[in-house]
């Protein structure tokens, strides 16, 4: 069994880093994943993807496979090249996505129970920052970039203040007077730590991750002032690529909304970051798609 799990996993890193050559036969179902940990996303995603196939073969399905991309640029390629059928992603790669490749939003991904979040703005009590107008010339901390709350939405609505953002060299570079420095720390831990060190002078995560005292100790939070909190907009989208056989997509979705209600996939949807429901897409949801799309868009092109 461990030969086996180990045998996967390697094929799964593998297809991270070599192009697949052909696409997927019609009996398999692709779940593709962008992720810098492939092991550890392979081990999430399966289970899912297990309990999904057992109840697709009357639309054919009778095997899964993962595929790992390294960016959104080689999940875009997989998708409209037919090597990846369903996409489990933040709200601004969905739409990313969905521009670049015509995949579809399928499902809204509810994770312990919440399907929104939104992201808050912190620095120190005695940085004397209050507005986001109070950011220029100085710095922020941002997660990574494929983070929503931790980059997209705070970049976007920077640009839209008509601030220029500009990548630092380390903590220590400074940026141009008038315009936004920022950095990525990779993980929410060094995001506050590094505002608690005044390293940087802001940062900008999602409430959730704002609330945990793993992430954001209380010994820096009672020296941190939260300055700004945006609009809430979806944690995670499920997609499939636009082609996809129209009966496949469909009981995807059937299975995947039924699975909350289903003993059977406890397990499964656990492993699955958490998962405690996928929601059917409402126009309230569309529409938060559509901004975040227009100020994902807008973001790649001004900053990146």
């Amino acid at each position: 069994m461990l030969r086996r799990i180990l045998s996967g996993v390697l094929l799964v890193v593998m297809a991270a880093v070599v192009p697949v050559q052909a696409e997927a036969p019609r009996n398999v179902l692709v779940l593709g994943r962008i992720s810098d940990d492939p092991q550890a996303h392979y081990e999430q995603l399966k289970p899912l993807l297990d309990y999904v196939v057992a109840r697709m073969g009357d639309v054919g399905i009778t095997e899964g496979r993962v595929l790992m991309a390294r960016d959104i640029q080689q999940m875009q390629s997989y998708l409209r090249r037919g090597r990846v059928d369903w996409v489990t992603e933040t709200a601004s790669g969905a739409t990313l996505l969905e521009a670049r490749a015509g995949a579809v939003p399928l499902l809204l991904t509810e994770r312990n129970g919440v399907s929104h979040y939104h992201t808050v703005y912190f620095a120190r009590r005695d940085s004397g920052i209050q507005s986001l107008d109070d950011l220029r010339g100085r710095s922020i901390v941002f997660q990574n970039r494929q983070s929503t709350s931790a980059y997209f939405v705070p970049a976007a609505e920077l640009l839209a203040r008509g601030m220029k953002l500009e990548i630092l060299l380390s903590p220590r570079d400074e940026p141009e007077p008038g315009s936004v420095g920022y950095l990525f720390a990779r993980s929410e831990l060094n995001m506050s730590s590094w505002v608690h060190k005044r390293l940087v002078d802001a940062g900008a995560m999602s409430n959730l991750d704002w609330a945990s005292d793993r992430r954001v100790p209380p010994s820096f939070k009672r020296d941190f002032v939260i300055f700004r909190e945006s609009a809430p907009f979806p944690r995670a989208i499920e997609i499939v690529r636009g082609d996809l056989d129209a009966r496949v997509r469909a009981r995807l979705r059937e299975v995947l909304i039924e699975a909350s209600a289903d003993p059977a996939a406890a397990d499964a949807l656990r492993s699955f970051f958490r998962t405690t429901a996928f929601l059917p897409m409402d126009a309230a949801t569309r529409a938060e798609l559509d901004a975040l799309g227009v100020d994902a868009s807008r973001v790649v092109v001004d900053v990146e």
